[in-house]
């Protein structure tokens, strides 16, 4: 049975995102239609610079596109089409985590109601004050990270304070994100690297197991498959971050001087250097002619 949804709507662009939605769903479960379309564009994005995750990921999607008719992938591709339009016109709003609440799907999947986008900009605000340029010019880059992120709402609105306050998040800022849902944290990684946010988002608890990065620094998260890199993590800025990390760690962890055993003692074996996790294989990014990075 239809059900009587209070829709409140920032924009146009929102609006016909929820009429194509409509179209979608004549078929099918709303709630099967959103996820579908949430991981399938998660895919779509990641596919193009994590080529370690590609394969298994691309069986995902083409499961998953299965079971939709060509009028049906149309309007998940024209949904698509409206968020990345919707962001690159207002990059200062929650698009999806706005469309999950207005479509009551936070009642449909866990009960789930997300933060309004108007308290996480007063929240990030509040946290990171007026000198945030200064802070940057001092420490040369920072890590935000959001353990219960949602649909990202509250990164994004970080992302925006930083526009105010004359910060380029893209080589000052590292994102991190984790969320236990699997869903979300897809929709979250959606927003993050439409906006082009470096980072990366983790599906996994975060209250069992946080994700910290290798020896507590966030540049190189724990490997796992349900890692998603944004495409600006991948920027040669963050790369050489990691790279000149990569090396003194190992420099630092190598193996340590021993003293001459005495007359009749074993000699201790030498410890190998730990193993170095492998770092996801990118693809290049394209460049417009005005050197702006695109993902397509």
């Amino acid at each position: 049975m239809a059900r009587n949804v209070t829709r409140q709507l920032r924009n146009e662009r929102q609006k016909e995102f929820i009429r194509i939605f409509d179209q979608a769903c004549k078929r099918h479960n709303r709630w099967t239609v959103w996820a579908d379309f949430v991981v399938m564009a998660a895919i779509s994005i990641s596919n193009t610079v994590d080529k370690s995750n590609a394969k298994g990921r691309e069986e995902t999607y083409m499961s998953l596109a299965s079971k939709y008719d060509k009028q049906e992938l149309e309007c998940i591709c024209r949904m698509f089409a409206e968020v990345v339009s919707g962001i690159d016109e207002n990059p200062d709003q929650d698009f999806l985590g706005e469309m999950f609440m207005a479509l009551d799907l936070g009642n449909d999947h866990n009960g789930q109601f997300f933060t309004p986008y108007n308290v996480c900009k007063m929240m990030a605000k509040m946290t990171y004050g007026k000198d945030l340029e200064e802070k940057m010019e001092r420490r040369g880059w920072v890590s935000v990270n959001d353990p219960a992120c949602g649909a990202g709402a509250l990164l994004v609105a970080f992302a925006n304070e930083c526009k105010l306050q004359n910060v380029n998040y893209q080589t000052s800022v590292l994102f991190v994100a984790q969320d236990i849902d699997y869903i979300v944290g897809c929709m979250c990684y959606i927003q993050l690297s439409l906006l082009g946010c470096p980072g990366y988002v983790v599906i996994g608890d975060s209250i069992l197991h946080p994700c910290t990065g290798i020896d507590g620094n966030p540049l190189i998260p724990t490997p796992g498959e349900n890692i998603w890199y944004t495409p600006m993590y991948f920027r040669d800025v963050w790369h050489y971050r990691r790279l000149w990390w990569t090396v003194d760690r190992m420099i630092c962890s190598g193996p340590r001087p021993v003293e001459p055993p005495a007359d009749g003692e074993a000699v201790p074996k030498e410890e190998p250097p730990a193993e170095q996790p492998p770092e996801p294989v990118p693809q290049a990014l394209g460049e417009t002619p005005a050197g702006q990075l695109t993902l397509f």
